[in-house]
């Protein structure tokens, strides 16, 4: 018997083609690692009351008994959001991270009541033998500490993942990315490089994280007599420490205000992540005895999230935190693609509040965690891999990092660009695409997955509206006693109404409505003749729900009164 050849399989399961919901899937032999299991935000125009949107697991449904662990190259959303719902259909994985990572993950998974897999918090430099993978945790920077690349070494080569990561020289907590380890895990060679490409429409580099702590530090200075509020990330503790750290300097106390950065920065704080002098902390809830001018309110709600701490404040809803004309609110932040009305929103109802607000478009107040073209051309030159594959962006990222890899020198032959549900096969000779995965979106709706047919309902209501048509039915002589049309989100004028019920009638009367099986040609037949005229009447295309009410007259005794009793079914 002839024994097959291993060879080196990568599935694109998201962060392809798009940003966010990254999960990729590497397989050697009989054994799968994971690398991030992430989600994305929706977006109210393309899926109205979406809470979250998470991969596709059913390819690692398919395989699970072959898992062996799952990878996380840092602790974002988009990159460990969709964990707690791959656990709950596939039960225990292994799971890697950084300590603050494993953390956040941990009260991720408790909040959902997922029963707790095994959690191995790593250290950069750190290298773990995970089934037939050896994988070394290394050191980037990047918007929230713990982030790692990934050099991953099999039968089938060498595969660096570089994760989500900028080049800052002068990094907060002083743990710069580990370019002297890259380097010599390029020069003893990469198999397959899967690159990150957020920001390589953008020349030089990134700014670094430093030169947002000196425009705060000038903000806070500038507005001595004001309360000072400022909206970040909560995940990005370096910026809340440098806050913390001119608060202090300034003699002002510091508040958290908001779900996700009281918790985050509380863990940060048992991490060590975190420090500030004794007295610096005041819970939110007694703001009130200090003086405004020596408060500093970290929130959440720098993208205009509607249940957010700063949105609540820019309406008027807050419990503790009432804006007024002696508060300076500060966003550091950019808008999120897609998030732009939410945020300009909050911006004018602060303003409307007599508060001033800086933000991004008027101040250096945030810098990007992703590398500029300058700096994906150094890790691109550092690692030299044979094969590469551009990750994590939109379909323009990717070929625009292509482009960058081809000024490199690397051969076109050498590239590839995935998709979701993309899969390659790398041997030693070559990379090429095979049969692709089941893969795309799954939209989280509560406790719900929902369907694309429901958001396409979704999409039809809100734009086009509902028409209902309600018809009496006498089942003993099947008969239309009468036909009621309701709307909602359309409007019909009366003498277009009057037609639509004709046509109901004509309907009917045509039909061979006599039973079950032939009540359903009688709805379709009506929805496909209500459809046509509603489009030529007036260019719109509503739900219409054709509603059957069939109605049994039952027999009377002579001591009934003379009411017309009758027993009605909806169908």
């Amino acid at each position: 018997m002839v024994k097959k050849n291993k060879r080196l399989e990568v599935a694109f399961l998201g962060g392809v083609g798009e940003i966010g919901k990254n999960m990729t899937a590497l397989k050697y032999g009989e054994d799968i690692i994971i690398v991030d299991c992430g989600s994305t935000f929706p977006s109210l125009d393309d899926t109205p009351g979406i809470d979250l949107i998470i991969p596709d697991f059913a390819f690692i449904k398919e395989n699970v008994e072959k898992v062996k662990g799952i990878l996380i190259t840092h602790g974002h959303e988009d990159h460990i959001g969709g964990l707690p719902y791959l656990l709950s259909e596939c039960g225990n994985i292994p799971i890697y991270g950084s300590s603050l990572a494993i953390a956040l993950i941990k009260h991720k998974l408790s909040e959902k009541k997922i029963q707790m897999p095994k959690l191995h918090a790593v250290k950069g430099g750190e290298v773990k033998n995970i089934g037939n993978f050896s994988v070394e945790f290394i050191n980037v920077t990047h918007s929230i500490l713990g982030a790692f690349a990934l050099s991953i070494t099999c039968g089938g080569g060498v595969i660096f993942h570089t994760g989500d990561y900028k080049i800052d020289y002068t990094p907060i907590d002083g743990e710069s990315i580990d370019l002297a380890r890259i380097a010599a895990i390029g020069n003893k060679g990469v198999t397959l490089m899967l690159g990150e490409s957020t920001n390589v429409e953008k020349k030089g580099t990134t700014i670094s994280e430093r030169e947002v702590g000196f425009t705060l530090e000038r903000a806070i200075q500038s507005n001595q007599g004001k309360r000072i509020i400022i909206a970040t990330f909560a995940s990005n503790v370096n910026r809340v420490q440098q806050i913390i750290n001119i608060c202090e300097r300034e003699g002002r106390r510091v508040a958290f205000d908001g779900r996700s950065m009281v918790k985050i920065s509380e863990i940060a704080q048992e991490l060590k992540m975190l420090c500030c002098k004794e007295n610096t902390l005041i819970d939110i809830e007694d703001i009130k005895s200090v003086e405004p001018n020596k408060l500093c309110i970290i929130s959440t709600g720098s993208q205009g999230e509607p249940m957010s701490a700063l949105t609540r404040m820019a309406n008027g809803e807050d419990k503790e935190v009432q804006i007024g004309d002696n508060d300076v609110v500060v966003i550091s932040s950019q808008p999120i693609p897609g998030n732009e009305k939410a945020v300009y929103t909050l911006i004018n109802n602060l303003y409307r509040r007599g508060a001033k607000v800086l933000y991004g478009s008027l101040e250096q107040l945030h810098v990007s965690g992703h590398a500029c073209q300058d700096e994906l051309k150094l890790m691109l030159s550092l690692v030299k891999p044979k094969y590469f594959i551009p990750v994590h962006g939109e379909y323009r990222h990717l070929k625009k990092h292509e482009e960058l890899a081809l000024t490199l020198g690397i051969d076109k032959d050498n590239i590839k660009i995935a998709d979701i549900g993309s899969r390659v096969a790398i041997t030693k000779k070559s990379m090429q695409f095979i049969d692709s995965v089941e893969a795309g979106e799954v939209y989280v709706d509560g406790n719900s997955n929902v369907d694309s047919f429901v958001l396409k309902d979704r999409k039809q209501l809100s734009t086009d509206g509902v028409v209902i048509a309600l018809l009496n039915i006498n089942v003993e002589n099947r008969q239309l006693i009468s036909v009621d049309v309701l709307t909602r989100g359309i409007v019909f004028d009366d003498e277009f109404l009057e037609s639509i019920k004709i046509l109901i009638e004509d309907t009917f009367a045509t039909s061979s409505y006599k039973n079950e099986s032939e009540r359903g040609g009688l709805k379709n037949g009506i929805k496909r003749k209500l459809s046509r005229v509603i489009l030529n009447k007036l260019k719109q295309k509503p739900m219409i729900l054709p509603l059957l009410i069939e109605q049994v007259k039952e027999e009377r005794n002579d001591d009934d009164d003379d009411s017309d009793d009758t027993q009605e079914g909806t169908r």
